[in-house]
Parts: structure tokens; sequence; C-alpha cells
């Protein structure tokens, strides 16, 4: 069969002179670099985030990034343990799912002012919230996660690597997102008992 191919190849070819217009090497300062400049990416991504939920939601955006923050190291600790080698490809699933990770806290929030606008009391309004946004975050990440089953399965190499990374990083959000972000929420309102949300 290389025979084959071989002879196909040079049926197939024209004689056509090779000219070297440009030489580059490259070597394995280049991986290290674009993984440096992909991490400092994610930390200013995630600084931007952390600001823009402190200004948007006040103490609840604390609490949003304290789960944002506990996702990434949820991430990175199922990497660890899976023995998986974080690539530039592996950087942008973290980013891809920290995102994700946002968007469920805004869905969550922006509807516990919906819940209060409508004149609910603190602790039903929460509650509501955290029930009525449930099912959009699972909708957007159960659509999330077939898509990294699908990269994974039909992809190769770096595409797998990103597949994997944002499957972990979707799953974890999905924890951090409700069940962390609703007990901290949950235990806030039973200790200060507000008339309003600050939120």
């Amino acid at each position: 069969s290389a025979n084959d191919l071989a002879l196909l190849l040079r049926a197939g070819a024209l004689p056509a002179p090779l000219k070297v217009l440009e030489e580059r090497t490259v070597g394995a300062d280049l991986g290290a670099d674009s993984i440096r400049a992909g991490a400092i990416a994610c930390l200013v991504g995630y600084s931007l985030i952390a600001l823009l939920m402190v200004v948007g939601y006040g103490l609840f955006g604390i609490i949003a990034n304290l789960a944002l923050v506990l996702n990434l190291i949820f991430t990175v600790s199922i990497m660890s343990l899976l023995g998986g080698t974080l690539t530039l490809p592996g950087i942008a699933g973290m980013v891809l799912g920290l995102a994700m990770a946002v968007d469920a806290n805004v869905l969550i929030y922006e509807r516990m002012r919906e819940e209060q606008r409508l004149g609910r009391s603190p602790f039903p309004a929460a509650d509501q919230a955290f029930q009525r946004a449930f099912v959009t975050i699972v909708d957007s990440n159960l659509t999330t996660l077939i898509a990294g089953v699908f990269l994974y399965a039909l992809g190769s190499g770096p595409v797998r690597g990103f597949a994997v990374t944002l499957s972990i990083a979707i799953m974890c959000s999905m924890f951090t997102a409700v069940s962390l972000t609703r007990m901290l929420v949950s235990l806030w309102l039973h200790w200060r008992r507000p008339k309003i949300l600050p939120i």
C-alpha cells in the first residue's frame, strides 16, 4: 500500500522547481511561551470577570467569585488526577468553562432581581431564582457537554485536549454555580436575614 501511495503521488507530481523564500526553525520554547501567554490571558480574564461581578452584584458577586475560584481549583485538580497535561487548547477549555460558570451565576442573580421586583421577600426570591434558573443552566451546560463529547470523538490531539478540559470545567461549574453558590447565599440569608436582597 505504501508503494501504491508513492506511485500515485509521483504520477500527480508536476515538474515545478522548489524555490525557498523563507525557512524557520521552531524550538520547544514557542510552546512554553504560548502556554505562559494563555495562562496570563486566563488570569486577566478572570480578574475582569471578578471585577464585573462585584460591580454588578455586590456581595453576591463576591460569592460568585469564590465559586469561580473553586471551579478553577476543581478543574485543575481533576486534570491532575487524570494525569493530563495543560496545553494551550486546555487553557482555552478552562476559560470557556469559567465563562459558562459566570453565565450560570448571572442567570441566577438576574432571576433574583426579577423575583424581588415582583414583590417577593428575600428567601422566596432566592429560592425561586435558583429553581427557575436551574433548568436553563442544565440545558446550556448539557448542550456544551454534548459538543465536548463530539469534539473528543471526532477530533484529535489539541482538539481532544480542549474537549476534555471543557467537559471537566462544565461538570465542575454545575456543582459550583448551582450547589455551592446556593449554599453560600442561603447561609448568608439565614445569618443576616435582610429585608431586601443586596443585589
